[in-house]
């Protein structure tokens, strides 16, 4: 498996990219291929897809972007070139809030996307991302610390919690006011 490539880019197609390491040219299908310049040293993090007839490398400039790809591609009906349009109009970050934040309707603007299989992304990978940001912030904010751990012990999921933080922090509640709020925000989520 070819995990990465390190090289000069000698040719740009409408689709994909050669980069040539130390001799060798890879084709590699990319997102964004007109967003580099010929005779640029680059990095691209790689997934290597076999088939019957061909074998193909795809490329991302960044790990995270390459991450979702991974899961897209395990989600069922999408492949590897639709998981790839989806990045180049949506990145890795947008696209893990959208699918936390059960946004079907963000998902089926993407190229390729119907109700159906925007509704099995967020069925199969709500709650797979854990995202540092999340964590990072959190401890920032004691109020919504001590919310959080509350609601955890209730038995709501981190994946739940992260898609209503927006709405309760930086607000100058205590611990009772943003527990009340969340629950009422969590019930309306889940249609109560």
């Amino acid at each position: 498996m070819i995990a990465f490539l390190q090289g000069i880019l000698r040719l740009i197609r409408n689709d994909s990219i050669v980069v040539d390491v130390q001799g060798v040219g890879y084709e590699v299908y990319i997102s964004d291929p007109l967003s580099f310049k010929l005779g640029d040293e680059i990095f691209l993090y790689t997934y290597q897809h076999v088939r019957e007839d061909a074998i193909l490398l795809y490329g991302f400039k960044k790990e995270k972007d390459y991450e979702v790809f991974m899961r897209l591609i395990n989600v069922k009906g999408i492949g590897p070139r639709t998981a790839l349009n989806m990045l180049g109009v949506c990145d890795g970050d947008e696209m893990i809030q959208a699918i936390e934040e059960d946004d079907v309707r963000r998902l089926k603007a993407l190229p390729g996307i119907g109700a159906k299989t925007a509704s099995q992304i967020v069925l199969d990978l709500k709650g797979k991302f854990i995202s540092v940001e999340v964590k990072e912030t959190s401890k920032q904010d004691p109020t919504w610390d001590e919310c959080q751990e509350a609601l955890l012990s209730l038995g709501y999921k981190t994946a739940q919690l992260s898609a209503i933080k927006k709405e309760l922090v930086g607000k100058d509640l205590n611990v009772d006011q943003m527990l009340r709020q969340a629950l009422s925000l969590l019930a309306k989520r889940n249609g109560v």
